[in-house]
């Protein structure tokens, strides 16, 4: 028993070691360019900003970010479903149904909030 939670905690040692490796090789190795008054200036979209540049956003321009990766996240789920609808069974067909009726239930959450109005 004591040899399978080895086997979990190497597994997150890896896990945790090849990002951590990967960062810092990156971070070795990059270029590292002087820094001059001309580099740190704001540049966006080849026009020099004018007036102050570090601005508020409001929330709703992330809850709308939000909102957008809960239900694209979902397809990742639907997709292989629907791939393999005929041979799981009405099971899997009452599951989804469930999960779907979760998501509009959100979806009509987050409409009634006013987190998917843009202005």
């Amino acid at each position: 028993m004591l040899s399978d939670y080895g086997i979990i905690g190497i597994f997150l040692l890896l896990t945790i070691a090849f990002p951590v490796a990967a960062m810092a090789t990156a971070w070795l190795v990059r270029p590292k360019p002087k820094q001059d008054r001309e580099k740190l200036t704001t540049y966006e979209c080849g026009v020099d900003t004018i007036g102050k540049t570090w601005i508020r956003f409001r929330v709703n321009y992330f809850l709308y970010a939000l909102v957008f990766l809960a239900f694209d996240v979902e397809t990742v789920f639907l997709f292989p479903w629907a791939v393999k609808f005929k041979s799981l069974g009405l099971f899997a067909f009452g599951e989804m149904l469930i999960f779907i009726a979760i998501l509009v239930l959100g979806l009509w959450y987050a409409w009634k909030e006013g987190a998917l109005q843009w202005r």
